[in-house]
């Protein structure tokens, strides 16, 4: 990548992650209002911890740590860097205050822009581009998880201004054909692409169908009011267990009562359902039960990818500053919806493709290490920035989790 076109890239970066902080206070800021949630203050600061300890340390010889007892504080899991504070503990860290940790992310700024300045071999170059797309994820977790704060809180803050509407139908989903055959699947090109999305390979699909739209709010409250969430023979055995000891009864944020349907927006606070947004914050095991309800199925992520490959990337993303998933556009006679808006289940497990390499020392422990007990979703969310899009990328959670904005589409067997 030429030097000018990389500085310009990190500016871009690093300025968003600060702007999405912005706009909220201290307090907010320090705020940790479950395990799997982290504070935005840890954000700021591991974000740069990642910059600090795998392109200054080892690439910088007059590098001067900002504070060494920042390695323990913000390493999030990378054991072969060495020992590091609990995740669930790190609201508990009102020290560094938020000043101290802005301080931080300029001196680790100002350290690597002398860096890009004075030129950077590929190997310090591959491991910049690869922090600028951690960082981009943090960013996403910026969003999901103040509004996980803001939504446990009884007064529902926003985090902006309201959303202006969409409209209140969005047509039937149909479903697209496609024929059986051998398709090519993950990357392979020479642009940046995570481990696990390499390398590239041939599986083969059997004749499907994909609905042209994400699952609705609408489609969904029909869902629950057919008894959807007590049918047990719509449920796989460990999703009983999950529904019985979560209490879950309705999409996170969802609000059910005699009638009246209200959803917590991050922009807007508590607001009514609208029918024809994409349903979000939905497991695995809900949208997996919902697809049964509908006599369908989740996609496999390669069913997925092979339609996605065909389309441009666009959509509802963090760029739009929507912030909300919206509803679908007419329908066209194409696939829609594919990137932006929701993250979409597959029924796909997460794990490795033929031939997969981790990435040599701590790299590889971003994703290789995960490889377990997760499924795969696609097409990145409204909260994901644009640049971070791709229809080969893999992101993956375990099937209880739905603080992240997740949906789902369907799928069917072609007859």
């Amino acid at each position: 990548m030429d030097p000018t076109e990389l500085l310009q890239r990190w500016a871009l970066v690093r300025n968003r992650t600060e702007s999405l902080a912005a706009a909220l206070s201290v307090e907010d800021q320090q705020i940790q209002s479950m395990p799997d949630a982290s504070p935005t203050k840890w954000h700021l600061a591991h974000s740069s911890w990642f910059f600090e300890e795998f392109v200054l340390k080892p690439h910088a010889p007059r590098y001067e740590p900002f504070d060494a007892r920042y390695t323990y504080l913000f390493n999030s899991y990378y054991d072969a860097v060495g020992p590091r504070h609990p995740r669930a503990a790190r609201g508990l860290l009102s020290r560094p205050s938020l000043h101290d940790v802005n301080r931080y992310r300029s001196h680790v700024d100002q350290s690597l822009v002398r860096c890009l300045k004075g030129g950077v071999s590929a190997e310090v170059e591959r491991a910049i581009v690869l922090g600028l797309q951690h960082e981009e994820q943090h960013q996403e977790l910026v969003l999901t998880d103040i509004k996980h704060a803001f939504g446990t809180n009884p007064v529902k803050p926003s985090y902006g201004q309201v959303a202006q509407g969409d409209p209140q139908a969005c047509g039937d989903a149909k479903f697209m054909p496609r024929d059986a055959g051998l398709v090519s699947v993950g990357d392979g090109t020479q642009g940046f692409a995570f481990d696990n999305e390499r390398p590239r390979h041939r599986t083969f699909l059997e004749a499907y169908e994909l609905a042209d739209r994400l699952v609705t709010v609408g489609e969904y409250l029909e869902f629950i009011r057919a008894g959807g969430y007590q049918r047990a023979e719509l449920w796989l055995a460990e999703a009983q267990g999950w529904l019985r000891s979560e209490q879950v009864t309705a999409p996170l944020y969802w609000e059910l009562d005699d009638g009246d349907a209200r959803l917590f927006d991050l922009r807007g606070g508590s607001r009514p359902l609208n029918p024809a947004e994409p349903v979000c914050h939905v497991s695995y095991f809900e949208a997996d039960a919902f697809a049964r309800w509908a006599g369908a199925r989740l996609p496999t992520e390669f069913e997925w990818e092979a339609v996605a490959a065909e389309h441009a990337i666009g959509g509802n993303l963090l760029e739009q500053a929507r912030l909300h998933p919206r509803a679908a556009a007419p329908a066209d006679g194409s696939v829609r919806q594919l990137f932006g808006d929701v993250w979409e289940w597959t029924q796909s497990t997460y794990g490795a493709y033929p031939g997969y390499r981790p990435l040599e020392g701590a790299f590889g422990e971003y994703n290789g290490k995960f490889m377990c007990n997760q499924f795969v979703l696609r097409g990145g969310s409204c909260l994901t920035p644009r640049e971070h899009v791709r229809p080969t990328y893999r992101n993956f959670f375990p099937a209880g989790a739905r603080w992240q904005m997740t949906g789902l589409r369907l799928a069917r067997a072609r007859a």
